[in-house]
């Protein structure tokens, strides 16, 4: 029984390992260090992804179901969360006099949409919606490899391949041309911690900050998990303890 257990949890373990490492048919291949079952976020980088995010990325694309309060998980506190919700503007109301009105963002507040509508999305990128990016890591065969490969995959075209007005040439990006024009370029931000900003490491931290924002609650669970299967574990030994300590007892009187 007891090494029934240890082989189920073993494997459970190896298996939940193999498939968040899964290699992408095209692109690049990262050692994230979020990956396999003691994977944690890198605190660093996820709060120069945020910066990456809020400087280029907002712009066209939402984050709709990350609070600004949850931002704590970052390691910020309670009143650098308030200050930086405050730079945003969050429409409310209706107010006494039925009208809508603005005001300063909240930390309960979410994150705000750059447009106040799908329509007018599309209106502003040429008829193609930008999409949401709480959940772009989940939605995306190849998860972080895919978003990371995508940002640093824009490239000169060869001469074989003709790039339509409104589109650019991306040598990761299924069929290679892509709407997006090239989002990251070489100090496109200028990092708090001091970091040089290359495309590379934008694209790192911006993938590995989107990867939070997709499963914030990831290092919980995976603490969760582990305590759960050592618990298991010990279980199984002491229940083994217990029935040799039986049979040995019931051998005894047989004898």
């Amino acid at each position: 029984m007891m090494r029934t257990v240890f082989i189920l949890m073993v494997f459970s373990l190896f298996s939940f390992s193999v498939h968040a490492s899964d290699p992408l048919e095209k692109g690049e291949n990262k050692s994230w260090s979020f990956l396999g079952p003691f994977g944690t976020y890198n605190k660093s980088s996820l709060q120069r992804g945020l910066q990456v995010y809020t400087e280029v990325c907002s712009s066209c694309h939402s984050l709709k179901y990350i609070a600004y309060r949850n931002l704590s998980d970052l390691g910020y506190n309670k009143e650098e969360i308030k200050a930086f919700s405050a730079n945003f503007t969050v429409m409310d109301g209706p107010n006494d006099d039925g009208e809508m009105f603005e005001r300063p963002g909240r930390p309960s507040d979410h994150f705000v949409s750059p447009y106040p509508n799908v329509n007018a999305a599309k209106a502003a990128n040429g008829g193609a919606y930008p999409p949401d990016l709480s959940l772009i890591t989940k939605a995306r065969g190849g998860g972080a490899d895919y978003l990371y490969s995508l940002l640093i995959g824009y490239k000169e075209a060869p001469d074989s391949i003709k790039v339509l007005e409104g589109m650019y040439y991306n040598k990761y990006y299924s069929g290679n041309l892509i709407a997006m024009p090239q989002p990251l370029y070489d100090d496109g931000v200028v990092y708090a911690d001091g970091t040089k900003a290359s495309i590379e490491q934008m694209a790192s931290d911006v993938t590995e900050f989107l990867s939070w924002a997709a499963e914030p609650e990831m290092e919980e669970r995976k603490r969760t998990g582990i305590a759960a299967i050592a618990f298991l574990l010990i279980m199984a030994v002491l229940s083994y303890m217990a029935k040799q300590q039986i049979w040995a007892n019931l051998k005894k009187k047989q004898t």
